[in-house]
């Protein structure tokens, strides 16, 4: 099993409340895939630098390091690609904690 690091960006246009049912129901989604959350950062709302559709120019941000097998990547990908509440996602390799030297 891997670490993964996800991005989530989630669509707040026209909705400000319910960020912590959105969060779980992704949570639920890695879970359902077979991962196992680690944690999940909450960050805030930020506006976009580079705003493609006037609809949506800012979201809620939320990162959630996980652990799973790299073949769920692409089931996570499929199911949050079609929850209408994510706005973007991206995935990546967490990085192994560096040691500290004494």
């Amino acid at each position: 099993m891997n670490k993964y690091e996800g991005l989530i960006i989630f669509n707040t246009a026209g909705k400000e409340e319910g960020i912590k049912e959105m969060i779980d129901k992704v949570s639920a989604e890695i879970a359902t895939a077979g991962g196992k959350v680690e944690t999940v950062q909450k960050m805030e709302k930020r506006p976009f630098t580079r705003i493609a559709d006037k609809r949506h120019t800012s979201g809620y941000y939320a990162n959630i390091i996980f652990e799973a097998n790299g073949a769920i990547l692409e089931v996570l990908r499929i199911r949050l690609g079609l929850n209408p509440d994510v706005f973007r996602f991206m995935f990546t390799v967490a990085a192994a904690p560096k040691p500290v030297a004494a």
